[in-house]
């Protein structure tokens, strides 16, 4: 391998590494304050669910809109790769493609070549996770807030 091939992918793992420990934070925060939001919430317990799952979708929407930044600058930038097929290289066919990629749909008319396809994958493998994490957050509160029978 050329020393230039271990050069980015060096420097694609520290991209990744980076995206991913920003969206995790992101969706750490979110919980954090969500949780602290629905204990101060005077509504009923059916009406705090409503917030909180809104609240989720509008961070699991911020999320991907890191991805899609990074994939931006990726796709022109050089030497990085590019994204290819059913694309014209705008950021919202970059938040199109993020979307399809970090909840694991993969419409397959967007496809990711070069070093570039490194973040694809880690996206799919984070956005399982932070949705996963995010049903527990809502299972959670449903015990918390639901009404007992």
């Amino acid at each position: 391998m050329p020393v230039e091939d271990h050069a980015s992918l060096v420097e694609a793992i520290l991209l990744n590494s980076l995206v991913v420990a920003v969206v995790v934070l992101l969706h750490y925060e979110a919980l954090i304050r969500l949780s602290g939001l629905l204990a101060k919430i005077q509504l009923r317990h059916r009406f705090r669910l409503i917030v909180a799952v809104f609240g989720l979708l509008l961070a699991h929407s911020l999320q991907v809109w890191v991805f899609a930044i990074a994939y931006y600058w990726m796709h022109h930038a050089s030497a990085w790769g590019l994204l290819a097929g059913n694309f014209t290289g705008s950021l919202l066919d970059c938040v199109y493609f993020s979307f399809s990629t970090f909840t694991t749909v993969g419409y397959g008319d967007v496809e990711p070549l070069g070093v570039l396809r490194f973040l694809t994958g880690i996206e799919g493998l984070t956005g399982l996770v932070l949705i996963s994490w995010s049903a527990s957050f809502l299972f959670v509160e449903m015990q918390r807030y639901w009404p007992k029978r």
